[in-house]
């Protein structure tokens, strides 16, 4: 190898290499290939003060990506639920775009969190918005909460503890009625910690199941499950 030339030329090669790994990537390829569809756009009914808190709402690691988010509060409209569960409510940006559904569709969502910070900080900015009397915060572990809860549910949202969905679910699974609709976050990269709930669901005949990614910032996905019967 020439001494002088010999670094330059590797270094043009690793790049002609990269380069040439980068276009036959299908997720490179694709990506090169078709327009993003840009942010989540579910504020445009909302008056200028709630949709600036919505839009410009803080968000921390353990909130739901603005998609997602915006994929429940489309889920719960499209499918009218009026009463729904949410277990893990963070700082309640979920809880937010979920809340602004069912008050449209006229119903309530529960959301349980066993933080006593993170209940006190969705309970002010669920009043900020205006949705106080459209969620109902319960601070407690949610599998002492969930079978205490009555009536029936027709949508759940399921983003806590990843080991413990399939016990969030049985719990749940009373009270739910046919065509009730429960999302499970994280399914992608948490699928081992909670391989029992999946299984559980995917071996049911109870039950229609689909993985979809409505957010691609956190390489993560959420299993979309129609309750049959």
């Amino acid at each position: 190898m020439n001494r002088t030339l010999g670094n330059r030329n590797w270094s043009f090669t690793a790049a002609v290499l990269v380069g040439m790994l980068a276009a036959t990537c299908p997720v490179n390829r694709l990506a090169a290939q078709e327009p993003s569809a840009g942010n989540p756009h579910v504020t445009h009914d909302l008056e200028p003060a709630r949709r600036a808190f919505v839009e410009q709402f803080p968000l921390i690691g353990l909130n739901s990506a603005t998609g997602d988010a915006a994929m429940l509060r489309i889920l719960v409209q499209a499918t009218g639920a009026k009463r729904g569960v949410e277990v893990g409510t963070a700082t309640g940006y979920g809880a937010i775009l979920m809340g602004l559904g069912f008050e449209r569709t006229g119903g309530h969502l529960i959301t349980v969190d066993i933080d006593p910070k993170m209940v006190a900080a969705t309970r002010a900015n669920l009043k900020k918005v205006g949705l106080e009397n459209v969620v109902t915060v319960i601070e407690g572990d949610a599998l002492e909460v969930l079978p205490q809860l009555e009536g029936e549910f027709d949508f759940v949202y399921l983003d806590a503890v990843k080991s413990d969905y399939l016990k969030y679910f049985r719990a749940l699974e009373p009270k739910l009625v046919p065509g009730a609709v429960i999302v499970a976050d994280n399914v992608i990269r948490s699928a081992r910690a909670m391989a029992d709930f999946i299984e559980a669901v995917n071996g049911s005949p109870d039950y229609l199941s689909t993985t979809i990614r409505a957010d691609d910032s956190k390489r993560d996905g959420m299993m979309v499950i129609y309750k049959l019967k």
